[in-house]
């Protein structure tokens, strides 16, 4: 019995002592990274919902340092924001701000306070 103990504590051992050593060694310089992996990329996607009258996207292109794109809402008044911008360097990102259509509020006689709430009426069916 204490030979097999033995044994067992033996290749225990040895099975201990080939483990490789992790050591803390300093990250590669990320400038050399960086150089050999240019980013490139473009992407694009929007989204229409005829049910709310709701559109919204965003597009993005990227070749290195130069990075170009657009994105839009439908705002709550009914105007269109879209926002062009690209990225200027050590500028860092500079934003162009446009509006489409006139903003509609609702009639003043209305207030949002006096708007009672009732849930949606089921569907069945």
């Amino acid at each position: 019995m204490n030979a097999k103990f033995f044994l067992l504590l033996v290749v225990v051992a040895s099975a201990a002592a080939q483990r490789p050593r992790y050591a803390y060694r300093a990250p590669g310089s990320s400038e050399e990274s960086y150089e050999s992996t240019e980013a490139k990329y473009s992407f694009n996607w929007a989204v229409s919902d005829d049910s709310s009258s709701n559109e919204f996207g965003h597009q993005e292109a990227r070749d290195g340092d130069d990075t170009q794109g657009s994105y839009y809402v439908q705002l709550p008044d009914g105007r269109l924001q879209t926002v062009k911008y690209f990225v200027d360097g050590d500028s860092g990102y500079v934003a162009q701000v446009s509006y489409e259509g006139e903003a509609r509020y609702p009639d003043s006689s209305e207030s949002f306070e006096s708007r009672e709430y009732r849930p949606a009426r089921p569907v069945y069916g």
